[in-house]
């Protein structure tokens, strides 16, 4: 159930454009300090994930591993995604909760 309650929550927050998708942009976002969540897709390649994981802990960013690449975009509206970025703090705090509590 919490699964289904943070992409749906993913959806609000892609509709208020607080989410930023893709490997490259991501990175970008958690360089310059502007990603408060990164989700990352459990199929995604061992060398996206090591990167994204190396960033986020060099950065402090919080990482977690959820669904699918189609789990992510669908929840988005777009295609297949691996990487998400929430940019919004109050979106973030909501689905750390959500992604924390189980």
């Amino acid at each position: 159930m919490t699964n289904q309650a943070v992409l749906q929550l993913l959806g609000l927050a892609a509709r208020a454009r607080k989410v930023v998708s893709g490997e490259e942009l991501v990175i970008k976002e958690i360089r310059h300090g502007n990603a408060k969540i990164v989700l990352l897709a459990s199929d995604a390649s061992a060398n996206t994930s090591k990167k994204l994981t190396d960033k986020c802990k060099y950065y402090n960013v919080e990482l977690h591993v959820l669904g699918n690449r189609y789990d992510l975009g669908h929840a988005t509206g777009k295609e297949a995604r691996v990487a998400l970025a929430i940019t919004d703090s109050g979106f973030a705090k909501k689905m750390s909760s959500l992604l924390n509590e189980k």
